[in-house]
């Protein structure tokens, strides 16, 4: 109930009024039957923004930190996202994701429609990085075809860091269904799970016209992290 209500009443109108946002190729959406929608992830209004537009409800993996914050924003923010049904993912390890990888895998057995970003991670500057197999896991197990997203313009109205969002138009674009059915039943091998990410990034990349990288986002993080810091040790 509460999801409707923010779609159709109160954030969804509010998002179109103000971003006016380009959707290209909702006919890309399967009408019914389950879907995994993986895009890139460039803004804290990419969460909000590819709801908005979709014709139908949409669960997406949520890092768990967005249910385990301090304070009284904290707890504003995880009583949205639990509100509006997201899957909390623990995001340290394989294993780790397994329960929300679990649940993700249940809401496509019930021909929903999940909503993954495969890199794990917003992009802190504005490229595309490597993409986990969590996304192909699923696609396998769940027999669903994966659509790629590419939102266009959202780093732009909020990098991370930036608490609000500037207003301006942004691009919301859908791929083609990928079909991996011909590696039922592979799950388990790394280098076809492999192989079905690279695929599904090339694609959102072919949509976002981002850069990519073939590197995991968080290692970069912590590196430029730790030769920041370095830095700062250094003496004048």
């Amino acid at each position: 109930m509460f999801y409707y209500v923010l779609k159709y009443v109160v954030l969804g109108p509010l998002l179109k009024l103000l971003f006016r946002p380009r959707i290209e190729g909702l006919e890309n959406i399967p009408q019914e039957g389950p879907a995994i929608i993986a895009g890139n992830h460039l803004s804290f209004s990419d969460h909000f923004l590819m709801p908005a537009v979709l014709p139908r409800r949409i669960t997406f993996l949520a890092k768990q930190e967005y249910f385990t914050g301090p304070g009284l924003k904290g707890a504003l923010i995880a009583s949205f996202f639990r509100s509006a049904g997201q899957i909390p993912v623990d995001r340290t390890g394989g294993k780790a994701a397994r329960p929300a990888v679990e649940e993700a895998l249940a809401v496509l057995e019930r021909g929903e429609l999940m909503g993954v970003y495969p890199e794990g991670t917003r992009s802190h500057d504005g490229r595309l990085y490597k993409g986990r197999t969590g996304v192909a896991v699923m696609a396998l197990k769940a027999h669903a075809p994966v659509v790629p997203c590419a939102m266009i313009g959202t780093f732009e109205i909020q990098p991370p860091g930036r608490l609000v969002p500037r207003i301006r138009r942004v691009t919301i674009r859908f791929g083609r269904p990928l079909d991996f059915s011909r590696f039922e039943g592979m799950e388990h091998d790394r280098y076809v799970l492999r192989s079905i990410v690279d695929e599904i990034m090339y694609a959102i990349m072919e949509l976002s016209g981002q850069e990519y990288v073939d590197r995991y986002a968080p290692d970069v993080k912590a590196e430029l992290a730790h030769s920041g810091s370095h830095h700062l040790r250094k003496p004048a």
